[in-house]
């Protein structure tokens, strides 16, 4: 039996997204979002090719795509690696102190399976990996740090010892989890663990999936109290030299994008976290990525989770002459690093004027019903920092609006910076062949994930598929387009598309 808790309420089988496919050179049908990579990494230190990281791998909705299984607490039912997509992570004590943070977080299946049994394995990250991020800040001084916890497959122990951070004497922590599946459900190693860390993974009965929580609301409070007092300083986004203005108010002009700009956001805006892992693929075992511990694991495997974030600060940034906000990495000796909650800092503090919160049609706020709803959405923005709805932010965000923004804003900054964009490296080769396919793949994924077309919009983007099933080329349509007046100021539950089940909604771009 077990020994680990789990929240009080517990969702089975009711939400299944497209199956994420190990092979990222399978068919793009298969391919869904959010998909890991493993990437051979040689001893003394890493210059990983990530051509092949799934960042927002998808190539069409899918309804035939293999749905998740719905095991039985007992964990009979047959149900194989193969087949299974869902996953638990075991949350240790008193997860927000500096032991808590330096204690393996553990990956295993749900309800009752074993990670052989659900393929719930680090050594299977690619389809069901899950990572953590932390960010500390200093509540005296406003200095902000990062720290990965480690996770491992339970009954395995670490590769090399987590490293345990020095944290300040006052500080307050935030913990974003990612995956590299459909739903990962968080459970406590004890009975108050997550009552501790403040942990979430969703609304009674309807989990966010792929992403959770733990004290996300308290971390970004103290974060907007100490930015009013001048004791936190963050940023500017800083100015490309190279984006082309896309016309008029549409589009980033020279400002560098941040997560919050509707030129690079997908259906799925604000999910999953930069953390990387070695893996030694000898043992299974995993370690944190530190520059020490790539130079003493022989052929170690980088194990990456597909997310916005990543996209935004390893792909576009350095293309775009943009850098990303970054802080010391207190596992690897201060060196600095990126994470979730430092790019929603930064989007916070340079905000577009038509701001990309989380949608109401995310399929991660739908509830168990697929339908909009507030309370989640919500709960969901208030982990990240973001405004709740209202009827200000509903001008840019509501279902309608959002798909009219990301057409309008979207599409006219793609178009305006082909040859740059071109030129840069595709997080996934088989969704697109350079950077600038990739984004229009995943652009015109999402419209119809979104059920654009529903507000009376048409695609904008238009992919030509190579032999392999990528884009290699695509036309955009920049013409303005307005939603149908019935649609744009109804209700959440009008504003839904309608009839479009949960299984059929892919998700391009677990960035």
């Amino acid at each position: 039996m077990s020994t680990w808790h789990r929240s009080a309420w517990r969702r089975r089988g009711g939400r299944n997204r497209a199956v994420r496919t190990a092979v990222l050179l399978a068919i793009p049908m298969a391919l869904g979002l959010g998909i890991g990579i493993l990437v051979a990494v040689s001893g003394g230190g890493h210059s990983a090719d990530i051509s092949q990281m799934a960042l927002g791998a998808s190539a069409s909705p899918s309804p035939s795509a293999a749905v998740s299984a719905s095991p039985s607490a007992s964990g009979t039912t047959g149900t194989t690696g193969a087949t299974n997509v869902n996953c638990d992570i075991i949350v240790p004590a008193n997860p927000l102190s500096a032991q808590g943070l330096a204690t393996p977080y553990q990956l295993t299946g749900p309800d009752g399976m074993t990670p052989d049994q659900s393929g719930c394995t680090m050594t299977n990250a690619v389809n069901l990996g899950a990572f953590v991020q932390a960010t500390i800040l200093n509540t005296q001084t406003g200095q902000l740090s990062v720290y990965d916890p480690l996770v491992v497959t339970q009954g395995t122990t670490p590769a090399v010892a987590p490293t345990v951070p020095v944290l300040p004497r006052h500080y307050v922590a935030t913990i974003d989890f990612g995956f590299n599946g459909t739903d990962l459900f968080q459970v406590g190693a004890t009975p108050g663990a997550l009552a501790q860390g403040d942990c979430v993974d969703g609304t009674q009965g309807s989990v966010f999936g792929q992403v959770s929580f733990c004290n996300g609301v308290t971390f970004f409070d103290e974060a907007s109290r100490l930015a009013a007092e001048r004791r936190l300083r963050v940023p500017s986004e800083g100015t490309s030299r190279k984006v082309a203005v896309s016309g008029g108010s549409l589009g980033s002009g020279r400002d560098c994008p941040v997560t919050r700009n509707f030129d690079m956001i997908d259906q799925d805006p604000s999910d999953n976290v930069t953390t990387e892992y070695l893996l030694d693929p000898a043992t299974g075992q995993t370690a944190q990525d530190t520059t020490s511990n790539a130079g003493t694991i022989p052929g170690s495997t980088l194990l990456l989770n597909g997310s916005d974030n990543t996209l935004l600060d390893t792909f576009m940034d350095p293309l775009l002459g943009c850098t990303p906000f970054e802080a010391p990495d207190l596992a690897n000796n201060d060196q600095p690093t990126s994470s979730q909650a430092l790019d929603e800092l930064l989007a916070a503090k340079n905000q577009p004027a038509i701001p990309a919160l989380v949608p109401e049609n995310d399929e991660m706020v739908l509830n168990g019903q697929g339908k909009a709803d507030a309370a989640k959405t919500n709960l969901y923005r208030k982990e990240l920092g973001q405004a709740p709805i209202d009827t200000s932010n509903n001008r840019f965000d509501s279902p309608a609006m959002f798909c009219q923004n990301m057409i309008d804003i979207q599409t006219p900054f793609l178009a305006a910076n082909q040859a740059l964009l071109a030129t840069g490296q595709s997080p996934v080769t088989a969704m697109g062949d350079n950077l600038l396919t990739f984004l229009a793949n995943r652009l015109n994924m999402s419209f119809t994930n979104l059920g654009c077309q529903d507000f009376g919009f048409t695609n904008p983007v238009t992919v030509s598929l190579g032999e392999s099933g990528a884009a290699v080329a695509a036309t955009f349509d920049t013409t303005p387009q307005r939603a149908a007046a019935t649609t744009a100021g109804g209700t959440p539950s009008q504003r839904h598309r309608k009839g479009r089940g949960r299984h059929q909604f892919m998700d391009p771009s677990g960035m």
